[in-house]
């Protein structure tokens, strides 16, 4: 194992660490509104109150923080699968029969009982991605990450992949024909949901997202110069990375629901 392969797992557990108290704070925030909503529940009547928005909102930043952590562990345990042996020198396949493969079904279905709420919640979050369009890396290599818009066909609660298809036809050495791929949690990032505005996470003036960029269905890094709160309208303003024009990068607006987190360690 390299440096940079030890570096990239520390920072994938600082990232899980973070992630965590993050989590931590948010549920804090949450018990402090249903403690106050059952002390005085007549207080959602009131003109103005937002007690209910604000729960949303944190519900929300929760699944959000959930659907996260699951990502960076994905990432975590494939990274560590890289450098652990398949298996023990010398050892011997046997036979499994009728009764030991019934047996391995029933510990199956009884881990999965087991999985803690919020894995569970990341399983179902991931299976109502179902027809949903999301943004996958479809392709890796050294030099750079490759994200498209696909579309999500099917999720397998097994072994945790996703079934999409990319629904922009190939170029004519290619057939001409709309790819389908596998792909696992690690690849895969959900978009906001389009009639969901107020309760989507902002990224702030400066962040680097993942975005559409305009006209493709290729995401790409940029930088954030405008929020839509601040701009009063669904759309950031944008800078993309490389798309300089005239010795300048022109600023383009992406509806808020093309706009992503940047992968850690992201290469482009």
């Amino acid at each position: 194992m390299s440096s940079p392969d030890i570096a990239s797992i520390m920072d994938n557990s600082r990232e899980l660490d973070r992630l965590r108290k993050d989590q931590e704070e948010v549920l804090v925030e949450i018990n402090k509104l249903h403690k106050k909503l059952q002390a005085t529940p007549e207080v959602v009547e009131k003109p103005g109150d937002s007690s209910l928005s604000r729960l949303k909102s944190l519900y929300i930043q929760a699944k959000d923080l959930s659907e996260r952590e699951v990502v960076i562990s994905n990432s975590l345990v494939s990274k560590l699968d890289t450098f652990l042996p398949s298996g023990a020198p010398g050892q011997q396949r046997r036979k499994i029969d009728g009764s030991e493969q019934k047996r391995r079904r029933m510990k199956s279905d009884s881990d999965i009982s087991r999985l803690s709420p919020s894995m569970r919640s990341h399983i179902e979050a991931c299976a109502s991605l179902k027809d949903e369009q999301v943004a996958a890396r479809v392709t890796s290599d050294a030099e750079k990450d490759e994200w498209f818009v696909v579309k999500v066909i099917n999720f397998d609660e097994k072994t945790k992949e996703f079934e999409v298809l990319d629904e922009e036809p190939g170029d004519d050495e290619e057939g001409g024909v709309q790819k389908k791929y596998k792909l696992p949690a690690s690849c895969i990032i959900p978009f906001p949901k389009r009639n969901d505005p107020s309760g989507t996470q902002e990224f702030t003036a400066g962040r680097n997202v993942l975005a559409v960029y305009p006209g493709t269905t290729a995401l790409y890094k940029a930088t954030v110069i405008s929020t839509p709160r601040k701009r009063k309208s669904d759309e950031y303003l944008l800078e993309f990375d490389d798309d300089e024009e005239d010795g300048a990068l022109p600023q383009r607006t992406v509806p808020f629901h093309k706009v992503v987190p940047l992968p850690d360690g992201h290469r482009q």
